[in-house]
């Protein structure tokens, strides 16, 4: 394996396996650009969803439409259909059944036994993402963790990580937010923002486009 940097465009130093963890289908869009660059890499990847958010489906649309929808966007990443693992805990109330997703992260710990580990921020204000970012910690320990940006959902965000991104990422990025149809209404479904996001961390890292991460634990091997 070449000795190469995180955001050099050749090859990731020292990950093998990541695991994405969202608390809701469409989280990924916070680092799907670098779901994108992990994959040219060879890097396995896997993504463990923990709502299919039933209740939040427009009243006019089929309740397994944000799951469907997942289906496509993650295809449009090159996810492998086999390394997505998909939950149903009620939206909105993931602080009751924290015990129950802690032992769901823990078999996908030893499952998988991922070397990197992305998240939502530790600072995310859901409730679900909290959820998930604070017990996502507690399994995941001995590994690297960063936390991915939900700009909507985070008051302050320390981006101390930026994964450079190419336009060929940002358009496939693209392309698998707009698979959810059904939340058109949604003010980040937009490629306007998207890009526009895309270009602020871009100027901050000294590129044309990145992702911004905060460094919840880096550990090299």
């Amino acid at each position: 394996m070449t000795s190469e940097v995180i955001g050099t465009g050749r090859q990731y130093l020292f990950f093998k396996r990541a695991l994405l963890l969202g608390a809701h289908t469409d989280d990924e869009f916070g680092c799907s650009g670098t779901i994108l660059r992990l994959l040219e890499e060879g890097v396995e990847v896997y993504y463990a969803v923990f709502s299919t958010c039933e209740e939040s489906v427009p009243d006019s649309w089929p309740s397994d439409t944000l799951y469907q929808e997942l289906l496509r966007a993650t295809e449009c990443l090159g996810i492998q259909r086999d390394h997505l693992f998909v939950y149903h805990y009620p939206v909105r109330h993931f602080p009751e059944h924290r015990q129950e997703i802690l032992e769901e992260l823990v078999r996908l710990r030893n499952q998988i036994q991922p070397d990197l580990v992305l998240l939502p921020a530790s600072v995310d204000i859901h409730q679900d993402h909290r959820v998930i970012s604070e017990e996502g910690i507690r399994a995941f320990k001995h590994s690297t963790i960063l936390g991915y940006e939900l700009p909507m959902n985070n008051i302050e965000f320390r981006h101390a990580c930026y994964i450079e991104l190419q336009e060929r990422h940002m358009k496939r990025k693209i392309e698998s937010l707009m698979c959810y149809a059904s939340q058109a209404f949604r003010n980040y479904r937009n490629e306007e923002f998207i890009r526009g996001l895309g270009r602020v961390r871009g100027v901050q890292s000294n590129g044309t486009y990145a992702e911004a991460f905060e460094v919840i634990r880096f550990i090299i091997r």
